[in-house]
């Protein structure tokens, strides 16, 4: 897996120099200086739109969780983010760091399930939000032979894949593959204790789906809603950009690019694919291939932005948490304080 996203990433960088070359160094530079303070707003509104998602999230808490502060949820969301994408973990260790910083004062099993569930509505609105924008597209874009079939194809498979594992979900069979070592007793504690764990992870799933289904859907329209802020974005560049522009054409540029995007889920950081996505969504829809680049780099810095943002809300709570740990003494004979041994 390290050397596939190696190689991904040295792919990437490739592929986005081969774009800079063709468009230009000096076109693209033109184009970020008419841009200009107009990348604030552009990043301020997806931050906007990653509170809409903790919005979605808090829906899928449980326990304590659901008492605590939009803005404690609101860091915590954000440094998952941060290092989802700026390490090569495909958003994995992303969701280890939010499950990890939520679950300080509460069961563990809550942490996880509240992830997990946020994880799926949030999988499940974009898929389902950004093919079906897309496929409106079709009968007016003429996409070169072979790539509709093949992005179809694609988000077919995504969207089997989601409800595969909703159904894993609501049926509390996660940990299955874990607890059948533990029938032919195999795995020894270790995988025992794994096992108890995916086990109670399990429960508190089922228990979710079972008595919360309205949490559920309440989860996949605030994430709809989230996303729908990056049409908002798109307008803003394309007035900016071209001194005129409608939520129609903007909707479709961010369809068409946000719909390739979630086929190559698995880069780490899009790099390359990104900005190449948008190019050819622009140049599909009778625009401008350069500007597709810029419009492609500024999404780059704004979700670099965000991820220094999170990094950022990562170290303070990682500092506070070191503050607010027990501390034990030891005592002279190799003791400990207030042990009552």
């Amino acid at each position: 897996m390290k050397q596939f996203h190696l190689w991904s990433a040295i792919l990437g960088i490739a592929l986005l120099i081969v774009l800079i070359l063709d468009v230009g160094p000096g076109k693209l530079l033109g184009d970020f200086t008419l841009l200009g303070w107009t990348l604030l707003p552009f990043i301020a509104v997806e931050v906007v739109a990653d509170g809409f998602h903790t919005l979605a999230w808090r829906y899928c808490l449980s326990g304590s969780h659901r008492r605590l502060p939009f803005t404690a949820l609101f860091r915590i969301r954000m440094s998952g983010y941060a290092i989802g994408y700026l390490t090569p973990t495909a958003s994995l260790g992303g969701e280890v760091i939010r499950g990890s910083l939520l679950s300080v004062n509460e069961s563990g099993a809550h942490a996880a399930g509240a992830v997990l569930i946020d994880k799926l509505t949030y999988s499940l609105s974009q898929v389902l939000f950004v093919v079906a924008g897309s496929l409106t597209l079709l009968g007016f874009v003429d996409l070169p032979s072979g790539l509709g079939p093949a992005l179809i194809a694609g988000s077919l498979l995504l969207v089997c894949g989601i409800f595969g594992f909703l159904y894993l979900q609501k049926k509390g069979k996660l940990g299955a593959v874990f607890r059948r070592p533990l029938v032919l007793r195999l795995g020894g504690r270790r995988m025992e204790t794994l096992a108890r764990h995916l086990t109670a992870v399990d429960e508190e799933l089922a228990s979710f789906y079972r008595h919360r289904s309205g949490d559920f859907f309440r989860s996949l329209g605030w994430h709809v809603v989230g996303f729908a802020c990056g049409i908002v974005q798109s307008w803003i560049f394309l007035l900016v950009m071209m001194r005129e522009s409608s939520i129609a054409l903007a909707a479709w540029v961010w369809f068409l690019g946000s719909w390739f995007d979630l086929l190559a889920f698995a880069i780490p950081m899009n790099i390359g694919v990104l900005e190449g996505a948008r190019m050819l969504s622009f140049r599909l829809l009778g625009l401008p291939h350069s500007l597709g680049l810029t419009y492609g780099v500024a999404l780059r810095m704004e979700q670099l932005a965000r991820a220094f943002m999170g990094l950022a809300f990562y170290a303070v709570g990682s500092l506070s948490l070191q503050r607010t740990k027990p501390t034990v003494a030891v005592d002279k004979e190799g003791g400990t304080a207030g042990d009552p041994s």
